[in-house]
C-alpha cells in the first residue's frame, strides 16, 4: 500500500460589488475586494503552494491571480480553473440582495438555496472535484508517495498559533483552492459531516456552520491510500476555519 500526504489551503473569494449589494454570483472583484485579496496574498506570501485550483468565475480567478502574484514561490504555477468549483446560479432570486432572498423564501415557506437541493448537488460537485483533483495530484508528484501507512500527526489537540504556515508540517504537497462564498460553505459541511472531519479542539463546534469571511481560510491535512489507480481518501484532520482576522487588509 502506498500513501500520500497533502495540505489543502481553502481560501474563499473576496468582496465583489454584487455580493456586496446582493447575490449575482459572476462578477468582478470590488476595490475592497481586490485589497483582501492583495492582503491575503502578503499573509501567504512565504507560504509554498505546489498547486492551485480555482472556479473558473471572474471573482475566484482575481482573488487566485493576485494571491499567486504575492507569493514567493508559485509564480510559475499553473492556475487550473475547474468548472465543479462552480458556485450555481441560484435562478430568480440571483442579483438580488440577501434580505430580499430572505423574505422570498420565508413567503414561499421555503429555507434558502444552501440548505436545500443546492446543497445536495453543490456536495455532488465538491466529491467530483475533490477526487479529480487528488487523482492530479497523485499523478503529478508521484515521487512523495509513502511505502506502508502514513498517518497525520494529529493537529487538533492544540489551538493553532494563528501562522500562515499553521499545519504544514514539512508536507510537500499543498494546495491552495480559491471558491465563491456559498459553493466553499457546503465544502465545509461536505468535510465535517459527509468525511466526518473531526473539529480542531480549540474551536467552537458552531463555526463549522458559519459563514466564512471574504478571502477567509480553511486548512485540511489529508492522507490518500494510493493502492489501487484511483486515490482514496484515508484520514482527513482539519487545522483551522474560517481565519481571517489575522489578514489586514
Amino acid at each position: 500500500v502506498m500513501s500520500f500526504l497533502l495540505i489543502i489551503l481553502f481560501c474563499f473569494t473576496s468582496e465583489t460589488q454584487c455580493n456586496k449589494d446582493g447575490q449575482k454570483i459572476d462578477s468582478p472583484l470590488s476595490e475592497i475586494g481586490i485589497q483582501q485579496s492583495e492582503a491575503a496574498g502578503q499573509y501567504l506570501r512565504d507560504v509554498k503552494f505546489t498547486n492551485v485550483f480555482v472556479s473558473d468565475m471572474k471573482c475566484a480567478k482575481q482573488t487566485a491571480e493576485i494571491i499567486a502574484r504575492n507569493n514567493r514561490t508559485c509564480h510559475d504555477t499553473e492556475l487550473v480553473a475547474d468548472p465543479s468549483l462552480k458556485e450555481r446560479s441560484i435562478g430568480i432570486t440571483e442579483g438580488g440582495r440577501v434580505i430580499e432572498m430572505k423574505n422570498m423564501a420565508k413567503a414561499a415557506g421555503q429555507p434558502l438555496y444552501i440548505e436545500s437541493l443546492f446543497c445536495f448537488q453543490v456536495k455532488v460537485q465538491i466529491k467530483d472535484f475533490l477526487m479529480a483533483m487528488f487523482q492530479r495530484i497523485t499523478n503529478e508528484h508521484q515521487d512523495k508517495t509513502h511505502d506502508g501507512e502514513t498517518s497525520l500527526r494529529d493537529e487538533t489537540d492544540r489551538a493553532p498559533a494563528g501562522l500562515p504556515d499553521d499545519g504544514v508540517l514539512n508536507v510537500p504537497v499543498h494546495a491552495l483552492v480559491v471558491g465563491n462564498g456559498a459553493y466553499m460553505s457546503i465544502a465545509m459541511k461536505y468535510f465535517f459531516e459527509d468525511l466526518k472531519c473531526p473539529m480542531p479542539r480549540s474551536l467552537d463546534p458552531s463555526q463549522r456552520y458559519s459563514i466564512c469571511p471574504s478571502t477567509g481560510m480553511c486548512r485540511f491535512l489529508i492522507t490518500l491510500k494510493c493502492s489501487n489507480p484511483d486515490p482514496a481518501l484515508s484520514d482527513v484532520k482539519c487545522v483551522f476555519i474560517n481565519r481571517r482576522d489575522r489578514i489586514k487588509a
